[in-house]
């Protein structure tokens, strides 16, 4: 209402009148300024990076204000880039990093507008529809592992230049808000048509359509294009069912642990938060399995703790734990801890008050918290699950 009353419109013509004008600003100052606006900063710090991962350059550069051209090692890109030229390296900056995290805050204040505008998104069944969406995502980031597997193999993919980028981090992300947001649209539609009776129920199962779909494909891709090509590729469902079972039951032994000795943890949440304790047990024991117990499960691939987080556990457990424990329980397992500490305390946190004073706020921020677990547990399990 203040926003209103200052600016004599709404938060949310506000919102978009904000997002055509930084449009309209890129737009302009590309055109108006391209060496300044595209090429050093849009291209240098947001294209540039996808368009090297989608041809599996190790960088992309611009020279003089040229065509992009790209490079294959290490070593010719330090060159360029000592002479001067833009380069761009798959991966993210700090630069770029700020950037996505600006633009998601603000889609997400987009969402809430768009919830209220639709008046949807108040109840926890809405939560519980999202989350086959998020497995999705997971899935999705899959498909991009494989496809990058088979353009370093020399082996036919289906997705090449410029199609891959829809699946290229971070691009990819905005792919799953786009089928998600469409989703969402339809199944209101669909309800108000008098088609349906529960949009919920709609869009639950478009997720679960996606979702399938795509390890569908995958399951179709691995064995018959990557198998055989590449070391170690191949299927191992093993790696799925430990993980879902084990993340299973330490979820829900927390969850009842807790409604058990500490009910007011619960009291917000419900079983949204038997979702969040599972969300973030798969991120936690798919870390651990496939830094310490892979061949334990009979998967021959490696990996090992790449994000900061997991690796600066790792490297604290091997400095303070006995060389000899060490090599019989792994060095990752505490980074399950951290997850089920820190999921139990959001839980926590998300008390009944935050859903009675604005619901539909509480349940976008359940499903990022959600999303922040799930989905790189899905990739992670996945990717062990098909030796990627």
């Amino acid at each position: 209402m203040a926003v209103r009353q200052r600016l004599g419109v709404s938060p949310a013509r506000a919102w978009v009148g904000a997002a055509l004008a930084a449009t309209a600003l890129l737009v302009v100052g590309s055109l108006a300024l391209p060496r300044l606006v595209w090429d050093r900063f849009l291209w240098h710090y947001f294209w540039g990076p996808v368009y090297a991962d989608a041809a599996n350059a190790r960088c992309a550069v611009i020279e003089g204000g040229g065509s992009p051209t790209l490079l294959g090692s290490d070593s010719a890109c330090r060159a360029v880039d000592a002479g001067g030229a833009i380069v761009a390296e798959p991966g993210y900056t700090v630069v770029s990093e700020v950037g996505y995290a600006v633009a998601l805050v603000f889609f997400l204040v987009g969402v809430l507008y768009l919830l209220r505008y639709l008046e949807v998104g108040h109840r926890k069944s809405f939560f519980f529809a999202l989350v086959p969406f998020v497995f999705f995502g997971g899935a999705l980031r899959v498909v991009e592992d494989a496809n990058d597997a088979a353009l370093a193999a020399g082996v036919d993919t289906l997705l090449s230049y410029p199609a891959n980028t829809l699946i290229i981090s971070p691009i990819i992300y905005f792919t799953v808000f786009a089928i998600t947001l469409v989703a969402l649209v339809g199944s209101v539609w669909a309800e108000r048509g008098g088609y349906v009776e529960s949009y919920e129920r709609v869009l639950s199962g478009a997720g679960t359509v996606v979702l399938v779909l795509t390890v569908g494909f995958l399951l179709w891709f691995v064995p018959t294009r990557l198998a055989g090509e590449i070391p170690g590729v191949g299927f191992y469902p093993q790696m799925t069912l430990f993980v879902l079972a084990a993340s299973a039951v330490l979820a829900y032994a927390i969850y009842r642990l807790v409604d058990v000795y500490v009910p007011v943890i619960n009291e917000g949440t419900g079983l949204a938060g038997l979702v969040v304790l599972f969300a973030h047990a798969v991120d936690g024991v798919a870390n651990v399995v496939a830094s310490d117990w892979l061949d334990v499960l009979g998967i021959p691939v490696e990996y090992g703790a790449k994000h900061p987080v997991n690796r600066f556990i790792v490297d604290f457990t091997e400095g303070v734990q006995p060389a000899a424990l060490s090599a019989t329980i792994g060095v990752s397992w505490p980074f399950l801890v951290v997850k089920l500490v820190a999921a139990t305390g959001v839980v926590y946190v998300f008390d009944r008050v935050i859903f009675e004073e604005n619901p539909r706020y509480a349940i976008v921020l359940l499903v990022a918290i959600v999303a922040v677990g799930l989905g790189p547990g899905t990739r992670d399990m996945l990717r062990a699950t098909f030796g990627i």
